[in-house]
């Protein structure tokens, strides 16, 4: 087996639970401070400790890395998670500049950031609903 053989997960190559960390926090700082994330912003409750600490656990898993969302929260179910949020086009794009800044700021490998937000914008899309 050669090194070419041997595919990464987009955890391994983000660089693990330390960048997903950054991530995360990033993206909330973000919410919490651009004007174009009231939308989404308003959808939080004021401390947002609690869901930065279930979106890092989700990432992880979601990414390829440890299972830690699924033992605790089960089956991520997102859209029906979401559902009682209004979710259309404006808070998706909304979303999607907080995560993309955060991704610009954490990921320092181009191609893996690019690959992850090609996955990210893809479930960000399928969680509209209006």
């Amino acid at each position: 087996m050669t090194v070419s053989d041997v595919t990464l997960s987009m955890f391994e190559r983000i660089g693990g639970s330390a960048t997903i960390d950054r991530l995360v926090d990033r993206f909330y700082e973000r919410m919490d401070t651009l004007p174009e994330a009231k939308v989404i912003r308003a959808m939080h409750a004021d401390d947002l400790g609690l869901i930065t600490d279930v979106l890092k656990r989700y990432l992880n898993e979601w990414t390829g890395g440890p299972r830690l969302y699924t033992p605790e929260k089960g089956h991520p179910r997102l859209r029906q998670r979401h559902f009682g949020f209004a979710i259309g086009d404006a808070e998706r794009d909304a979303w999607m500049l907080c995560m993309r800044g955060a991704m610009e700021e954490t990921i320092t490998d181009a191609a893996a950031r690019h690959d992850l937000d090609k996955a990210i914008s893809g479930l960000a899309d399928w969680m509209r609903n209006r």
